[in-house]
């Protein structure tokens, strides 16, 4: 395994409703990352398919208007299919096999008539390792997206560290955050859309209390990002400002959050400083007490 390990987050916004130029903005940041010999490239929460903030697709309590079917209809077909043999997923292997780069990538994913919101994982030499799927999406996004379960909650063990995925709220979930810290968890990816100043502290404490590298990649997203003819109900020209940062195992910022702009951020790693951190903190370890709790996932 290396010990020191570059890793890169794109803070940008999708192309909504069109698949094709999304994936093509993901194969630009990712070769524009690999410009600095990054080993991990990660991209925010449902980067392929978007995040629609604002849009209530025409549903009040009791109530489906015909116009919000209309709009589901166009998010699904902006969605990809995860399927190891779909177009979507071989293209996104070939990109990192041509740069040579763990991907990780927060995507809009369809099966049957369902979406979710997930996040899918290729290692450099192609492979496609698997999925995640947000287990509780968060307020009106439970309109739009499925519920993921306990088979899609890995931790990767590869040559640059033990990566794994939890998407924006979900990681207020302190049993899932156990999950991860239980598979020793060392690249812990946070795609999100919360740009709020208090996300800060969720991933400083994540940090601190896993004792891991936190890499927390959030949107930058403007009303003109998003397609006319689509109403809008926010009256701010910034739509998702960002805020990625990348936070070490005793919960410094090694990248201080970047706001209203578009970006990419690096910074270089070195893994055994999350030995070092667990030497007063191992919460599944030392700091554990496993005669009194105990975490059975079904």
């Amino acid at each position: 395994m290396l010990n020191k390990v570059k890793v890169s987050i794109v803070q940008s916004s999708t192309v909504f409703f069109d698949k094709h130029k999304t994936l093509n903005k993901v194969a630009e940041f990712t070769r524009q990352a690999k410009q600095n010999n990054t080993n991990l490239v990660l991209f925010p929460e449902t980067f392929i398919g978007g995040y629609p903030k604002g849009e209530d697709f025409g549903v009040k309590l009791g109530y489906r208007k015909s116009e919000g079917r209309d709009l589901y209809k166009k998010y699904y077909d902006s969605a990809i299919d995860t399927s190891s043999d779909s177009e979507d997923i071989k293209f996104l292997s070939e990109l990192a096999l041509e740069n040579e780069v763990y991907l990780v990538i927060g995507v809009l994913e369809k099966e049957g008539g369902t979406l979710y919101c997930s996040v899918v994982f290729f290692a450099p030499d192609g492979t496609y390792l698997g999925k995640h799927r947000k287990l509780v999406p968060t307020a009106m996004e439970r309109i739009i997206w499925g519920q993921g379960d306990s088979s899609t909650i890995p931790v990767f063990n590869t040559n640059i560290g033990n990566i794994g995925a939890v998407i924006c709220w979900e990681n207020y979930m302190p049993l899932l955050r156990t999950h991860m810290y239980q598979e020793n968890i060392q690249l812990y990816c946070a795609p999100t859309v919360d740009d709020r100043d208090n996300w800060l502290s969720t991933v400083r404490h994540i940090a601190l209390e896993g004792r891991c590298f936190v890499l927390s990649a959030c949107q930058f997203m403007t009303k003109q990002d998003y397609p006319e003819g689509i109403a809008l109900n926010e009256k701010s020209e910034i739509l998702i400002r960002g805020g990625s940062c990348i936070v070490s195992p005793l919960g410094e910022f090694l990248v201080e959050p970047v706001y209203n702009k578009e970006c990419i951020i690096s910074a270089e790693l070195n893994l055994d400083d999350i030995i070092k951190a667990k030497f007063d903190l191992d919460v599944v370890g030392h700091y554990a007490r496993p005669d009194i709790f105990q975490l059975n996932i079904k």
